[in-house]
């Protein structure tokens, strides 16, 4: 993925689609002092304690209490303690007590924890990719709901 050129500068290469990644291998970390300007892909797991502004896609994303995405997120599995400002397309999600979230979930499954935050619309779905492209056909204006503290 990474390459030198002559120049001694390093060299990113970009994939449109992210290759198979070993089922044990280690997730991807992003600290607490880390921001990141663009979208990010993978085909496996990130741990998400920085700022991402861009969309996020993985097969499994832990957001922690201090990470932070403004963009759209797509995995299987969502685990939100931070904040999201953006759409959530998943199979299972799952908002922790100091979640805040400010845009629309897509779901199979939702959990909320008491003292979640959630402005937006729920909608469950079988198929996740359909109810992206029915949100995409809906009016910017989304009902609000708000999880009692």
């Amino acid at each position: 993925m990474f390459s030198k050129s002559n120049d001694k500068n390093t060299t990113v290469k970009t994939m449109n689609k992210p290759a198979a990644r070993p089922s044990n291998s280690a997730p991807s970390i992003i600290g607490s002092d880390v921001t990141i300007k663009g979208d990010i892909t993978t085909a496996g797991e990130i741990q998400l304690d920085g700022t991402v502004e861009g969309d996020v896609r993985s097969t499994s994303l832990t957001i922690g209490e201090h990470g932070s995405v403004k963009g759209i997120v797509t995995a299987e599995d969502v685990v939100i303690k931070g904040s999201v400002t953006g759409q959530v397309n998943s199979r299972n999600i799952r908002l922790e007590k100091m979640a805040k979230v400010k845009g629309d979930l897509f779901h199979e499954t939702l959990s909320v924890e008491a003292g979640a935050f959630i402005e937006g619309k729920l909608t469950h779905k079988s198929n996740v990719s359909q109810a992206k492209e029915e949100s995409a056909k809906l009016s910017p204006t989304a009902n609000s709901h708000q999880k009692p503290a």
